[in-house]
């Protein structure tokens, strides 16, 4: 996807406590790419939120989601409100984004920006730096099952552990296909087959595709070795494929390694479609109204959004700007505090406008 052609056309939704402030900040540093690089972009606000859900009593459906398909690319801030039923939130926007327009691609690098975030000891920024793709439309994660006899001791509930062929061979090609760009080429399969033998299925489809990339090393293992092995050498990773389920874990593991949840950023991604960008991080209502958030998971994700839609000079200009913030000690953490979400915003903007 290019955005050569014309304006990149943007869907912007702040979502719940500190997702429109996180948001916000990601906006700032868009307007510095803009004046730099000398790009456009057009961008659309969609009041989708539990706010909203609380206002007016309306849920996101195949209708609201059909104008997002006309957009290059939507920026999220989080979703999740303390008065609307659990859960509700997330199922209808985020998981109605992932399956109604098939973006099976979840990437999340896992970057440490500088070696005194990381809780590991004398682990540095040539140790951390993963890219961990997670299979983002089948699996067992975000279904409802079912549930039945309530209340009596046989209740009981269930939920089927879904994977095709396809899915697998999707993500895995894509897993490849980012390994060979990258100076250690090499693809790490993280599963559960010796407990769970459906998943022998990754493994096969992981020879299979792997057979087309010669050059990109490969290798699997079980998802409790990797988490052990993340914490002890997370340098022998490069980039990590694997489940749903497990790469929803394992990404909150791999952020707080690199200083924690407001370190990370996310995109859900079908290659050369509209696709959506946010932090990892939740909605955090304890903090909202206070611009107390760390906002480098958001202009994180606003990094990947503009490598997405054919900016990666802005992609990189960003990253390198992050680098530098905490580097020269101009950011001094992702801890919460007073006013850090738009003076570290304006920190990375500086950056990106005065490399």
């Amino acid at each position: 996807m290019s955005a050569r052609a014309g304006a990149v056309k943007l869907g912007i939704l702040g979502g719940d406590g500190i997702g429109p402030e996180v948001v916000e900040s990601a906006l700032l540093v868009l307007d510095a790419c803009e004046a730099r690089f000398g790009f456009a972009t057009e961008r659309t606000l969609f009041d989708w939120s539990g706010e909203q859900f609380l206002r007016d009593g309306r849920r996101f459906d195949a209708a609201a989601l059909e104008p997002m398909r006309k957009l290059d690319a939507v920026l999220l801030g989080a979703v999740g409100h303390p008065s609307v039923p659990r859960g509700m939130l997330e199922a209808d926007i985020i998981f109605g984004f992932r399956r109604g327009l098939d973006l099976y691609v979840n990437l999340r690098p896992l970057i440490l920006y500088d070696s005194r975030l990381t809780p590991l000891k004398d682990k540095t920024e040539k140790d951390i730096n993963v890219l961990v793709l997670r299979e983002n439309t089948e699996d067992v994660y975000g279904r409802e099952g079912t549930r039945t006899g309530q209340g009596t001791p046989e209740e009981r509930v269930s939920v089927d552990m879904v994977f095709t062929r396809r899915g697998i061979e999707r993500i895995t090609r894509y897993a490849f296909e980012r390994a060979r760009r990258l100076d250690r080429k090499k693809v790490t399969l993280v599963d559960k087959a010796n407990a769970v033998p459906i998943q022998q299925l990754w493994r096969e489809v992981l020879e299979s595709v792997g057979q087309e990339f010669p050059d990109v090393e490969q290798d699997a293992m079980y998802v409790d070795a990797a988490c052990m092995w993340l914490v002890q050498k997370p340098e022998r990773f490069s980039v990590i494929v694997t489940t749903n389920l497990f790469g929803d874990i394992i990404t909150d593991l791999g952020a707080a390694i690199c200083g924690g949840l407001g370190t990370g950023s996310s995109g859900n991604i079908h290659p050369g479609r509209v696709s959506m960008f946010e932090p990892i991080h939740g909605s955090a209502p304890k903090y909202a109204g206070q611009r107390a958030a760390s906002p480098i998971g958001a202009i994180g994700a606003l990094a990947l959004l503009l490598q997405h839609v054919g900016l990666p000079a802005a992609h990189d200009a960003i990253q390198a700007a992050i680098f530098r913030s905490f580097r020269s000690g101009r950011i001094d953490g992702v801890d919460a505090r007073p006013g850090r979400t738009f003076d570290d915003a304006k920190v990375i903007a500086d950056l990106v406008a005065n490399p």
